[in-house]
């Protein structure tokens, strides 16, 4: 009789009998924020308002910096002491904040990790996987700044703009480059992949993929047919300097005329 009711009440026999599958706890919005990489179809996406983008995994960035800091010695000192670390994870929850038309909480949590820090990122600059951050005092990233993927940057960097543009302001940064201490990198240009910018170099205009740039203002020096994966290898001091390279040409040349002087003047007086 009970089914029967059932049927003339016309609820499904199975529906009610069975019990309903369960179902997974659904991700909130802060858990992709902060713990799931924004990946789609292998290609770092951003987040945006109508797009719930997730975040990098906060294991796989611990593990960046264990493979570019010597000094680093498990996950968890990496997790709780590096700030650059804690600029990353604070920055995704601004930037979050920023996409999502909240910008005063934005900003606001974005000046709470400066003071913490020491860095400050503009909730609005667009930071790929894996940025390792290596001391990080003093480094500034301005709002339309962009930075890809397995990036390093050590303290005292800018990526500002000059005054001068509207709209896109800042610098965009390809996969696996690297940024030396004191480095400016100033306007709406591109740095190539694999590119390095040397300590306190000032650096104006595009860099190609797989260069380095020297000097102020910077000038370029291509690494012909090698790539550095900066992950194994953090060579700083192995890069050519254009600028001392022509000194030292002219210096040769003005020893070749002098010695040309000499002897001419020495067949005179004979």
């Amino acid at each position: 009789m009970f089914v029967s009711k059932l049927r003339k009440g016309g609820v499904p026999l199975a529906s009610s009998l069975s019990p309903a599958p369960a179902q997974p706890p659904e991700r909130t919005a802060m858990s992709r924020v902060l713990f799931f990489p924004p990946t789609i179809n292998g290609e770092t996406e951003w987040i945006s308002p109508k797009e719930d983008i997730m975040f990098q995994s906060l294991s796989e960035l611990l593990g960046a910096y264990q493979k570019r800091d010597p000094a680093a010695r498990s996950k968890l000192e990496i997790f709780l002491l590096y700030p650059g670390v804690h600029a990353i994870i604070f920055h995704r929850v601004s930037h979050w904040l920023y996409c999502h038309h909240l910008p005063f909480l934005a900003r606001l949590n974005s000046q709470l990790a400066r003071h913490i820090t020491g860095i400050e990122i503009h909730p609005g600059a667009k930071i790929g996987r894996r940025l390792v951050i290596d001391h990080g005092m003093g480094i500034v990233i301005g709002e339309t700044a962009e930075i890809g993927d397995d990036c390093l940057i050590y303290h005292g960097v800018t990526l500002g703009g000059t005054g001068k543009d509207h709209g896109k302001r800042h610098p965009t940064i390809g996969n696996n480059v690297l940024i030396s201490c004191g480095a400016k990198v100033l306007g709406p240009f591109r740095v190539g992949d694999n590119a390095r910018i040397a300590s306190n170099a000032v650096v104006l205009s595009e860099v190609p993929e797989d260069a380095t740039a020297v000097g102020i203002p910077a000038q370029i020096v291509r690494i012909a047919g090698r790539v550095t994966h900066y992950a194994d290898d953090v060579d700083q001091t192995s890069v050519e300097n254009p600028t001392l390279e022509r000194l030292e040409a002219l210096s040769q040349r003005v020893e070749f005329l002098e010695k040309l002087l000499d002897d001419q003047f020495l067949k005179e007086r004979a």
